[in-house]
């Protein structure tokens, strides 16, 4: 099947749909915009973004547990929506937000009590995913994740829709100022992106638009105001955001206030913290 890329952007003040062709986004109208000088929103606009918790082999061994039996579910609320090219906002008083490169699903049929074959053609097309974690609220929201997933600009997917793409045998990298940080390959995931959708749409009716995020491969690390910071899925191109603080503080006369226990840094950081208990995992052999 031929790969179709659409977009969807800011131009001359308007939401306009566009395709790629070559260096090119091209309207319905004809007018044509560089694909580096459009001003990027992202790709669809979901009614509910899902996202599993664990599904790559070499980030299952990365946190020293095993997979469930199935997979497991958190939601991420429609505005954390981000896009490409754009500021994703660490709250005053934070410390430890961290990536997650991902590819995305978006459903393009209504889609209830279906089966992994017949999923695919339920299935749009695919975008690349930014699934950032805010740690600081961990200790409060680690069953939910509500707010340390779900706060406003955590959720960049972009820069482009694209269908016709086979998610078998791909690679999946992040970068952090041009540094790889992530680099995985989507035949690590037990679950597949058909299994993931007719999982879902047992009980959860897809509506077109509404995004599935696959999970992220090991090494998922604390990013900094200043840092940019690139997805890069093959054959789905680059999602390029950058790390900025947010101008007030969080509240501190309201609710749970942001932590630094050992789940918090041993979360952000990795195998870099070794507390009591915590062992330095060997991912010598991941990809």
């Amino acid at each position: 099947m031929t790969l179709r890329e659409t977009r969807r952007i800011l131009l001359d003040g308007n939401v306009v749909d566009v395709v790629r062709h070559g260096d090119a986004l091209v309207t319905g109208d004809g007018r044509q915009v560089g694909v580096d000088d459009a001003q990027h929103l992202p790709p669809v606009t979901p009614t509910k973004i899902v996202c599993v918790h664990l599904n790559y082999s070499s980030r299952v061994k990365e946190m020293l547990t095993r997979l469930p039996p199935a997979p497991t579910y958190f939601h991420k609320p429609v505005s954390a929506l981000n896009a490409h090219g754009s500021a994703v906002v660490r709250p005053m008083g934070c410390k430890w937000l961290n990536y997650e490169g991902e590819v995305a699903i978006v459903i393009g049929r209504t889609a209830r009590n279906i089966s992994p074959a017949e999923a695919g053609d339920f299935i749009r097309g695919y975008t690349v995913a930014n699934d950032y974690g805010l740690h600081d609220f961990r200790d409060t929201d680690s069953g939910s994740m509500l707010r340390v997933k779900g706060a406003d600009t955590l959720c960049p997917i972009g820069p482009g829709l694209v269908e016709g793409w086979d998610f078998r045998h791909k690679q999946i990298r992040t970068l952090v100022n041009g540094e790889v940080r992530q680099d995985g390959n989507t035949d690590e995931m037990e679950w597949d992106m058909h299994y993931l959708v007719a999982d879902v749409a047992r009980v959860i009716t897809l509506q077109p638009g509404d995004v599935l995020l696959s999970g992220t491969p090991a090494i998922s690390r604390t990013v900094y105001p200043g840092d940019i910071v690139e997805v890069m899925v093959e054959g789905l191109g680059t999602l390029r955001n950058h790390i900025v603080e947010g101008p007030t503080p969080i509240r501190t006369d309201v609710g749970a206030q942001p932590t630094e226990s050992e789940e918090v840094l041993s979360t952000a950081q990795g195998g870099d913290w070794e507390f009591r208990g915590i062992r330095k995992p060997d991912l010598s052999n991941t990809h």
